[in-house]
């Protein structure tokens, strides 16, 4: 990982340069639609590979995303505004928006995990509000103000301690909660939108994902050809619904 003048790896090179070595093209946008199991949470492990994502049970579709220039909308689900703040400054960080394209602010991602700690990820929620409200208080030991108040170079310094398990406070880990937030922040980024993050398709985009599609086109098989966006979520094709898929109702009322 490349490291910056002080000789720290700043987050924001994990986020763009090794984020799509980790979940890969075709590796992101079928992993991060899962939720991590419940027993690696509880224990604030993130699992080893996209592969070993534990794919949830169907949710409802989300409510329409804001424009990625706006505030929060959504009635939080789980989080208390405290906690939200702080998290959605977190994530913003750990895939910023830059020359590259938006990030996971834009995709919403806290939103995404806000909806999946009523969930799959609820065996989580404990962490979350431990390990934010020590995140909040090692920021202003170290830096003098709340993590949301801090300039992107003090939150990305506060963010690489954690990293390196440098921060002090956090349970079981500062590392481990940092790499939990940052799996579910990959999650939330490149998800299907139907279960709350990737608002307007902006992670798909990001990594040149077209999006589901049954046929392909003897065009799009040529060496160098870019498909064009599907942008549309996977359950809305009618393939699922034939599939009964959304006919057990079991994940209804399990929203991720």
């Amino acid at each position: 990982m490349p490291n910056d003048s002080d000789g720290r790896s700043a987050p924001r090179d994990v986020s763009r340069r090794h984020l799509f070595k980790q979940v890969g093209l075709a590796g992101a946008a079928a992993a991060v639609s899962a939720a991590v199991p419940t027993a690696a949470i509880a224990q604030g492990a993130a699992p080893a590979t996209p592969g070993a994502v534990a794919k949830p049970d169907p949710a409802p579709p989300p409510p329409p995303a804001a424009s990625p220039a706006m505030p929060r909308l959504e009635a939080l689900e789980t989080l208390t505004a405290a906690e939200a703040d702080i998290l959605e400054a977190m994530v913003a960080r750990l895939i910023p928006t830059d020359e590259n394209g938006p990030g996971a602010s834009e995709a919403r991602a806290a939103h995404y995990i806000d909806r999946a700690l009523t969930g799959p990820l609820r065996g989580a929620r404990a962490s979350y509000a431990a390990n934010l409200a020590a995140l909040d208080a090692y920021a202003q030991e170290k830096k003098g103000a709340p993590f949301a108040k801090l300039d992107p170079e003090a939150q990305d310094a506060v963010l690489t301690d954690m990293e390196k398990n440098i921060a002090t406070g956090f349970t079981p880990s500062a590392a481990a909660f940092f790499a939990l937030v940052r799996t579910h922040t990959i999650q939330g980024t490149f998800c299907d939108p139907y279960y709350g993050g990737n608002a307007d398709f902006v992670g798909w985009d990001l990594i040149g994902y077209p999006g589901l599609r049954l046929t392909v086109t003897a065009e799009e098989q040529r060496m160098g050809a870019r498909p064009a966006p599907m942008r549309q979520s996977a359950y809305a094709d009618g393939s699922f619904a034939m599939s009964g898929a959304g006919k057990k109702g079991g994940g209804h009322g399990h929203r991720p």
